[in-house]
């Protein structure tokens, strides 16, 4: 049975975007896969023993801000090589990445002027991995984004506390107003030392959701700073509710659009703006050492074929190890959902949610008059779709054999297809009249 519709909010009207962050939303639309990066100084930990614990483990493990710093002296993946990084993306079938340039632990995993705690100044290390990643983006033609934490269980200045950070043993006094002045300030960095960039991926807004102020993240002037230094990239902000206005994508935590299975969209309807949807390889977002429940390339490919026949891309997560290296485990199904989308990219990249809604059966995406119908159910040779538009042809995707079609009762029949049998994403082509 069909899904039923999801709700959709208005596109917020104080916000007009220009040319350029138009063009910048149609490319993204069109590019339907990227790769999420969580690596920081949590890395290190490689979750200490407890699935999914990873990145949140300062908070989980009460770990105070000044032992945690620690960890600092520590950090030099000296196996960190930005080219192969992009290289194995981009293989992948990967258009854009996102990164994490400051994640809730407060360290900025880039060279920041306004902070000593950052991976240049800290560590041993003493480069500036987003550099080299940015200038390896520009060079193999792949967009950088940066996700940046509003939430920060370091910096003394967050206060007061919202529902998280209460155990690093900051004093509890702080300027508020002067903590967004560092953000901004850290943002500016971001936005004036590394080129163009594909946009902003904010998290952490929902640390604070609770407050009684109308604004407490002053994110209109905030959104203003990053429009104004760089009117082509996008704002994106994982607080689980339709867009606020001056942001240019939705993105949906572990949940394809119109979805509630983490539990973390029960209040996100859908918006008119782009779509994304944000999974993991494991359980975990940042490195695991015991996580070692990785989703199957069949999974996965059927998630990107969903998010693609819900109009919406897949960013795809993966946790670098300390040693700045990628998993082996994600390489290998980077590599084999890139050889799958070898053959079957025509039906993902630049497409648009099709004409069919998305059914228990398969999603159908279009692009211009040609209907890709995926199907990944076994369907005993035949299917009816509810759609009355004219199909002059019908051949399935891989291999190009001719597929039978007929117009019945308000539907189209497809017929004479081969079994599913081990296939993940059985594709037909609809040429339509």
């Amino acid at each position: 049975m069909p899904c039923a519709a999801p709700v959709r909010a208005e596109t917020p009207a104080s916000y007009t975007p220009v040319a350029a962050n138009l063009a910048a939303r149609e490319w993204f639309q069109d590019a339907k896969f990227g790769i999420f990066l969580h690596w920081g100084l949590y890395s290190e930990l490689g979750g200490s023993g407890s699935p999914g614990l990873a990145e949140w483990i300062m908070q989980e493990n009460k770990i105070p801000a000044a032992k945690y710093e620690r960890l600092a002296r520590f950090f030099n993946p000296t196996k960190f090589d930005a080219d192969a990084w992009v290289r194995s993306f981009k293989d992948a079938g990967a258009r854009y990445i996102v990164i994490t340039s400051k994640h809730h632990d407060g360290f900025a995993m880039f060279d920041s002027k306004v902070s000593p705690y950052n991976v240049v100044k800290a560590t041993p290390f003493a480069r500036d991995p987003i550099a080299e990643l940015a200038a390896a983006c520009r060079r193999q033609g792949v967009k950088l984004f940066f996700y940046y934490s509003q939430l920060d269980w370091h910096h003394p200045d967050y206060f007061p506390r919202g529902r998280t950070g209460h155990t690093t043993g900051r004093p509890e006094a702080g300027d508020w107003d002067r903590y967004l002045d560092y953000q901004d300030a850290q943002l500016r960095e971001l936005l004036t030392q590394y080129g163009p960039i594909g946009g902003i991926w904010f998290d952490g807004w929902w640390d604070q959701e609770e407050t009684p102020l109308r604004d407490r993240w002053r994110i209109e002037r905030t959104y203003r700073l990053i429009h104004a230094l760089q009117p082509a990239a996008l704002i994106v902000n994982n607080h689980h509710h339709a867009p606020f206005p001056g942001e240019d994508y939705q993105t949906f935590e572990r949940d394809l659009p119109g979805q509630n299975t983490m539990g973390y969209s029960g209040t996100a309807t859908i918006g008119r703006l782009p779509l994304e949807m944000s999974e993991t390889m494991n359980g975990s977002w940042g490195f695991n050492l015991v996580d070692d429940k990785f989703k199957s390339p069949e999974t996965l490919i059927r998630t990107l074929a969903g998010a693609a026949g819900r109009n919406a891309n897949l960013l795809l997560n993966t946790g670098p190890m300390p040693n700045g290296e990628i998993q082996p485990e994600n390489l290998a199904t980077l590599h084999t959902i890139g050889a799958w989308l070898k053959t079957n990219g025509q039906s993902i990249y630049g497409t648009r949610g099709g004409p069919v809604p998305p059914g228990d059966w398969g999603v159908t995406t279009q692009r211009g008059k040609t209907v890709y119908v995926h199907l990944m159910r076994e369907h005993g040779g035949r299917i009816a779709l509810p759609m009355t538009a004219k199909v002059a042809s019908a051949r399935l995707l891989d291999g190009g054999a001719p597929v039978t079609v007929a117009a019945r009762r308000g539907a189209v029949e497809l017929s004479g297809l081969p079994p599913l049998g081990d296939g993940w994403d059985q594709i037909v082509e609809l040429r339509m009249r």
